[in-house]
């Protein structure tokens, strides 16, 4: 049943007389008198008595115009709720976001983001860069936030560039590598990240490692190396100023060049337009007055 049609039976009630309550409404008598039989037709039962005196409500019709008062009330209430809205921002931000930015790079970012929008709901999901991109070519998030340069026809923005560094308790240049004994500690990561390690190193020892160990996650590589169990390539971005055992050394390119990945912003046009998505990038990107933007 329509609002419109409830708020007829609120005035109907409330002027007790079919006359006064169309002149209200601008419509004819016989009109609202139509209107009324069809409502009551509808409810399956006799919502007013008609006399020469008026209307008068049946019980069942106080049930049904108490009904009415809570729906259209409550219709209101959304009303002022949604005016409320308009000057803050709301809605839910949906981010796929690479997982060594979301373990290590986003926390302080979001929590700044929800201190000052705490009306916005953030649906976060992370894993390899390869894997939010495709969430992103899927129309299943609004922003990413990957590695790498990934291939976009939508609008994106450069955020940083992160040095890749050789990172050991006792290592102190790259060299060295050529007489240690401990294993090189390798991240089972997307394959662009380890076509970059693996070229590195075919250019420098023109061999394949002499011993390694597979891990998972960046964060068991980096204990194991605090452990002394081996050495390994991280991304800067994973280590902290408080672990100060850690000797980190850049890896260059063939011309002398340090090795960095790419952090990039990657945003749907739609989700483009929407507030919470348009604060979010807002606070990726203070403090950075030119940053390389991409439509």
């Amino acid at each position: 049943m329509e609002l419109r049609e409830l708020e007829l039976l609120l005035l109907l009630a409330e002027e007790k007389n079919i006359s006064k309550a169309a002149a209200r409404a601008f419509i004819s008598q016989p009109a609202l008198t139509q209107r009324l039989q069809a409502l009551e037709k509808a409810w399956g039962t006799t919502l007013f008595l008609r006399s020469n005196k008026g209307l008068t409500l049946t019980p069942e019709g106080e049930k049904v115009i108490a009904f009415a008062q809570e729906t259209t009330g409550r219709q209101q209430q959304v009303i002022e709720e949604l005016q409320g809205l308009t000057a803050e921002i709301h809605g839910t931000l949906h981010l796929a976001v690479g997982t060594i930015l979301a373990q290590y790079w986003l926390p302080g970012r979001l929590s700044e983001f929800v201190k000052r929008y705490p009306l916005v709901h953030v649906d976060l999901q992370t894993g390899w860069s390869s894997h939010m991109m495709r969430k992103m070519y899927d129309d299943e998030s609004h922003v990413a936030i990957v590695r790498g340069n990934p291939e976009w026809s939508g609008w994106k923005q450069h955020l940083f560039s992160d040095p890749l560094l050789l990172v050991d308790t006792t290592i102190q240049s790259l060299a060295e590598l050529e007489h240690v004994k401990k294993p090189f500690l390798q991240v089972d990561t997307d394959s662009t990240y380890r076509y970059t390690i693996e070229q590195w190193w075919y250019h420098q020892f023109k061999r394949q490692p002499p011993r390694s160990i597979l891990v998972d996650q960046f964060e068991t590589c980096k204990q194991l190396v605090l452990h002394g169990i081996g050495y390994a390539i991280l991304p800067g971005t994973s280590i902290t100023e408080r672990e100060t055992a850690l000797k980190k050394l850049p890896i260059c390119d063939p011309q002398g060049q340090p090795i960095y990945r790419d952090t990039w912003l990657i945003v749907s046009e739609p989700a483009r337009q929407l507030p919470q998505v348009q604060a979010f990038i807002q606070l990726l990107t203070e403090g950075d007055p030119s940053p390389t933007e991409e439509a």
